[in-house]
């Protein structure tokens, strides 16, 4: 998968086929502008194989934390094994809204988090088992253990401190219709707000 949404060489699950196609086929062309024939033809699956998964194109929404997810884990692998365990959290923030920026439509964006908030449901982004959470308590922990991050605050209250970051983050720069470069706002305000937990 090159940046968060292409097609890339390493074999993926059909329902990764599936989702990494209508995401990108949302940002081109627009959600009302998808249809489901399209995405069936990207992914290079067939009718039965996306009505298996999917009942109708409205349950692709609920897959972004899926996209952000396998892009994650792209970062966990690519991660220089040298950098410390602060910059490894400012590195995949960068990243991850570097992809958002350049590969999700900001009006989906926007109406996906206006849907979390009153969702009755599941709330996707927030669930504790997506790798995104594994990752950054992973990376918090070694910090800890290193002395690169502050052990007075438990492991768990970091990680809900910097994703409330991040959304903020991301929720700021849809609230201004992507007026400004969300990967550099990160890149310049994470540090900042992070800072505190900095050894």
């Amino acid at each position: 998968m090159e940046n968060g949404l292409g097609n890339g060489t390493e074999k993926k699950s059909v329902k990764s086929r599936i989702v990494s196609a209508a995401w990108q086929l949302f940002y081109e062309k627009g959600y009302n502008g998808t249809t489901v024939d399209e995405i069936i033809e990207l992914s290079e699956t067939s009718k039965g194989s996306f009505y298996y998964y999917f009942s109708t194109k409205d349950e692709l929404l609920n897959t972004l934390s899926l996209v952000l997810d396998e892009y994650y884990e792209e970062l966990d692998r690519e991660m220089e094994e040298g950098m410390d365990s602060f910059g490894k959290l400012i590195y995949i923030n960068y990243k991850a809204h570097s992809m958002m920026e350049e590969k999700i439509s900001i009006d989906l964006l926007s109406s996906l988090y206006s849907t979390q908030l009153v969702a009755a449901g599941q709330r996707h982004l927030l669930d504790q088992n997506r790798h995104y959470y594994k990752l950054v308590t992973k990376i918090v922990e070694e910090g800890q253990k290193k002395g690169e991050i502050c052990a007075e605050k438990p492991v768990s209250d970091i990680v809900q401190y910097y994703s409330m970051c991040e959304r903020a983050l991301v929720y700021d720069w849809c609230l201004n219709k992507g007026s400004y470069s969300l990967a550099e706002r990160s890149k310049e305000w994470m540090p900042v707000m992070m800072g505190h937990f900095r050894k």
